[in-house]
């Protein structure tokens, strides 16, 4: 049995400079990763098999498309391999800026050539990767990395490991495709990346953030609540949303605001950086 997790992913800044020509749009993104999330479990089987738990499974069924299935499939043609048993124990909500999907498909990569002895740094997963979804290559890495291009060409960055983390999601859905369709074409400026993360992240900003929050207005309401947290050192938007987080100086500070937004009803992680 092989289990991997598969953290959520934030973008501690996330800017859109340009629609490139073949339709996806040039970023520079601050990707890292929490210590939480789903988690893939992967055994050799008689025949292919795939089952989705935890809370979120409901809104994953039925799942014919899923990108577990198609990180399974599109291993199997590169590496090949046998029949094998899929678990997404699925915690985090479903379209909500943290690399949900995207998480699961790396874990998928990886359980699969920890299976088959497959070098965890070999060039066709970060392919497959590249071609499964944009920041699948870098779920693939999960490390604190900038990501360029549409955010699959990566370089490591020294990363806030242990930093108090809380995410934030309203139990709204925002769909992608319909954030960066609302995105109002300006540039405004690069992403300058120095030897302090923190600071180089509270320059940064996420473009994103205002097309998404007149698609979903609650998530103006999510940011308020993190603004005003005792104890918070950075807070943002992370991917297209909806999900919000903050950065906290203490577990103690973290966990209040966490109770805060359970208090409204809202689906809240207290967890770290990794």
């Amino acid at each position: 049995m092989i289990v991997e997790p598969a953290p959520a992913k934030i973008n501690l800044a996330l800017h859109v400079r340009r629609r490139r020509a073949d339709g996806y749009h040039e970023l520079e993104t601050l990707f890292a990763f929490a210590r939480d999330g789903d988690t893939i479990t992967v055994v050799p089987a008689a025949e292919d098999d795939f089952i989705i738990t935890g809370p979120f499974a409901a809104a994953l069924q039925p799942a014919p498309d899923n990108l577990v299935l198609r990180a399974r499939d599109a291993f199997r043609a590169t590496f090949g391999g046998g029949a094998v048993a899929i678990t997404l124990d699925k915690h985090l909500p479903i379209a909500s800026g943290i690399g949900g999907g995207s998480a699961d498909a790396a874990a998928t990569l990886r359980a699969l050539a920890r299976l088959a002895e497959t070098a965890s740094d070999d060039p066709r997963l970060f392919a497959i990767a590249a071609a499964l979804g944009a920041d699948v290559p870098a779920c693939l890495d999960g490390r604190t990395t900038l990501g360029t291009g549409r955010g699959e060409a990566l370089v490591a960055v020294a990363g806030l490991a242990g930093t108090p983390l809380l995410l934030v999601n309203p139990g709204v859905a925002v769909s992608t495709a319909a954030v960066f369709a609302r995105w109002d074409g300006i540039d405004r400026g690069p992403l300058a990346v120095g030897a302090d993360l923190l600071a180089a992240a509270h320059a940064g900003r996420n473009d994103l953030e205002p097309p998404a929050t007149a698609l979903a207005p609650v998530i103006a309401e999510v940011r308020a609540l993190l603004d005003r947290a005792e104890g918070g050192t950075l807070a943002r938007m992370s991917g297209s949303g909806a999900t919000c987080f903050a950065l906290f100086e203490s577990e103690t500070a973290r966990d209040a605001a966490a109770e805060a937004a359970r208090g409204r009803g809202w689906w809240a992680l207290a967890t770290t950086l990794d």
